[in-house]
C-alpha cells in the first residue's frame, strides 16, 4: 500500500480509501465489519462515510452507515491510527435528517457534527466534508454540465467556513474538505482561508473515472499549486465500467436493480465508451474494473481512490489494484478512447 499526504494536514492516507455507502442498505453490519477488518489488514487506513448514508438516501436508513462504523470502532483500541472522514449533507429536501431543508448554516453544521460523532462513537473526525454546496448547482450528472446561474439565497461560503473554523477550534474536527465542488467554489474557500485566517480545505471529493475526467480541466491544478488533493469517488462509474450493464443488462442482485440511481451512466455516449474500455481491458488480459481503478490510482492529483464493494470478492479485487501499473501502451489506448468520447458522463 502507498500512502499520500492529505493536503497540508500532516496526515498520510492510504492510496485506497474504503467507501461505505452501501452498509445499512445493501450490506449488513456484519459485512461492513468484515470489509473494514480486511481493508485494515491490507494497509488501508482511510474510511469515508456521510451522515445521509446508507444509499439510496431515505429516512429508514439515514445514519445507519455511521452506526456500523461506530460499532466497529467501539471494539478497537487503535482509533488514532484510522483516518475517519464523514460528510454533512448539502442543501437538499432530505427533511428527515433535521426536520427541515438541509442547509450549510451554523445551526445545521453544529447539529450534523454532533450526530455524526455520536453515531461513529468517536470524539472527533479526522476530516469533515461538505457533501455538496449550499448554492444550487447541477450536481451528480442530473442536468446539463454547463453552468446555469440561480438567483437564490444560499449560505455564504465565508459564513459556512467560519462555522467550520469553530468546529476545528473545538477539537471535534481535525481538518475540513469539500465535495462535488467547482473551481470557483474551491477558489473562494481558499481565498477566505488566506485572507480571513480560516481553516484551509485539505481535500476535494469529486467524481473521477474514465467516463468523467472533468476534474482534469479546471481542478487538477489546485491539487499541485494549493495542496488540495482529490478523493476520487465512483472510480468504476458505479460499476458501469465493468460492462455488466451494457445492452440493457440488469444482473439480478446488482445495486442498480435494487436501488436504481444510475442515470449519469446510462447515456448513449457513455454506453459506447464503456464498451470500448471493456474491450480494451479484455485485449490486455485485464479485468475492466481493475483497469479503471488502476488508471485513477496513477493520477498525480489523486490523494486517495474511494472504492466500494458489495462483496468480499469485489473488495479484494479492488484493493489489489494498488499493485497494478498500466503500461504506456495501454495508457495511450485509453487516451485515444477519451479523445473519441471525451467525458460522456459528467
Amino acid at each position: 500500500m502507498q500512502y499520500r499526504p492529505l493536503g497540508q494536514s500532516g496526515i498520510k492516507v492510504s492510496q485506497i480509501c474504503l467507501g461505505s455507502m452501501m452498509w445499512g442498505s445493501h450490506n449488513s453490519e456484519t459485512e461492513g465489519h468484515q470489509q473494514m477488518d480486511y481493508a485494515l489488514d491490507h494497509g488501508v487506513n482511510f474510511i469515508d462515510t456521510a451522515e445521509c448514508y446508507a444509499v439510496p438516501p431515505q429516512a429508514e436508513t439515514q445514519g445507519s452507515t455511521e452506526k456500523i462504523i461506530g460499532s466497529w470502532l467501539a471494539k478497537r483500541s487503535d482509533r488514532e491510527q484510522i483516518v475517519i472522514a464523514s460528510k454533512v449533507t448539502g442543501r437538499s429536501p432530505y427533511d428527515w435528517i433535521r426536520g427541515k431543508e438541509t442547509r450549510l448554516n451554523r445551526e445545521q453544521l453544529e447539529a450534523a457534527i454532533e450526530g455524526s460523532l455520536q453515531r461513529l462513537q468517536t470524539d472527533y473526525l479526522d476530516l469533515f466534508q461538505l457533501h455538496w454546496p449550499d448554492r444550487k448547482l447541477n450536481n451528480f450528472g442530473l442536468g446539463s454540465p454547463n453552468y446555469q446561474h440561480y438567483d437564490d439565497e444560499s449560505v455564504a461560503i465565508e459564513d459556512t467556513l467560519s462555522v467550520l473554523a469553530d468546529l476545528v477550534q473545538s477539537g471535534k474536527v481535525r481538518h475540513i474538505g469539500v465535495s462535488n465542488e467547482t473551481p470557483w467554489g474551491l477558489s473562494k474557500f481558499l481565498h477566505y482561508a488566506a485572507t480571513k485566517g480560516l481553516p484551509k480545505v485539505v481535500s476535494i471529493q469529486n467524481a473521477y473515472n474514465l467516463l468523467n475526467r472533468s476534474f482534469e480541466l479546471g481542478l487538477s491544478e489546485f491539487s499541485h499549486r494549493e495542496g488540495v488533493g482529490l478523493l476520487a469517488y465512483s472510480p468504476a462509474g458505479q460499476g458501469a465500467l465493468s460492462g455488466k450493464y451494457l445492452n440493457g443488462a440488469r444482473p439480478e442482485g446488482s445495486r442498480l436493480v435494487k436501488f436504481g440511481r444510475f442515470s449519469r451512466y446510462e447515456k448513449a455516449a457513455g454506453q459506447i465508451a464503456i464498451a470500448k474500455y471493456v474491450a480494451l481491458a479484455k485485449a490486455h488480459g485485464l479485468d475492466a474494473v481493475q483497469m479503471a481503478l488502476a488508471f485513477v490510482n496513477q493520477q498525480s492529483f489523486v490523494t486517495s481512490n474511494i472504492i466500494g464493494a458489495t462483496s468480499m470478492k469485489q473488495l479484494k479485487m479492488n484493493i489489489e489494484t494498488v499493485d497494478m501499473s498500466l503500461s504506456d501502451e495501454l495508457l495511450a489506448s485509453i487516451e485515444m478512447i477519451h479523445l473519441e468520447s471525451p467525458n460522456p458522463c459528467p
